[in-house]
């Protein structure tokens, strides 16, 4: 992949996240999370990940945001109404987060091993197969158990956002 559509994915991506953050409305928020999942997608197909592109797009951008979008609709959620600014709030987290990406690049800046090009892989490897196996084999009980969560998790959201007659 090209530097220019490298960038322009990232910018996407980080765009899109921020929306997601700063929307009031939670279904433009959820829509604009899809979007930065498919900017993520993007750039696992840059690094020739692709079963993992493609399940980004499957499992994250489609199953967990429909599920995601049924919940806010299930839950009638409306935008949230604005508030003042608070400015001492304001200035604290800019700072925090300026000293954040500071940290962020003395890290990279310090790291050798990051100026290296990587080495190419020499035999192409089954990406599928070899997720597959390590999933059922190593991670068979945590796989089940996040499935479990995420059932009970669905049935609590339905129960409680059952109305009562009136």
């Amino acid at each position: 992949m090209s530097p220019i559509l490298f960038w322009i994915f990232s910018a996407l991506m980080l765009g899109f996240g921020a929306a997601t953050i700063v929307n009031r409305n939670p279904v433009a928020s959820a829509l604009s999370l899809v979007v930065s999942f498919l900017g993520l997608a993007a750039l696992f197909f840059s690094l020739d990940a692709y079963f993992i592109g493609v399940i980004q797009i499957l499992v994250y951008a489609g199953a967990v945001m429909v599920l995601f979008l049924f919940i806010i609709m299930l839950l009638d959620l409306k935008a949230e109404q604005r508030r003042q600014l608070n400015l001492p709030v304001l200035i604290g987290g800019t700072g925090l987060a300026l000293l954040f990406v500071a940290q962020i690049v003395l890290v990279l800046h310090s790291f050798p091993a990051g100026k290296k090009p990587l080495i190419p892989l020499t035999a192409p490897l089954n990406d599928a197969s070899n997720i597959g196996m390590t999933l059922f084999s190593n991670y068979n009980l945590p796989f089940q158990v996040i499935g479990v969560l995420i059932l009970v998790a669905s049935i609590g959201v339905v129960v409680l956002s059952k109305r009562e007659l009136k």
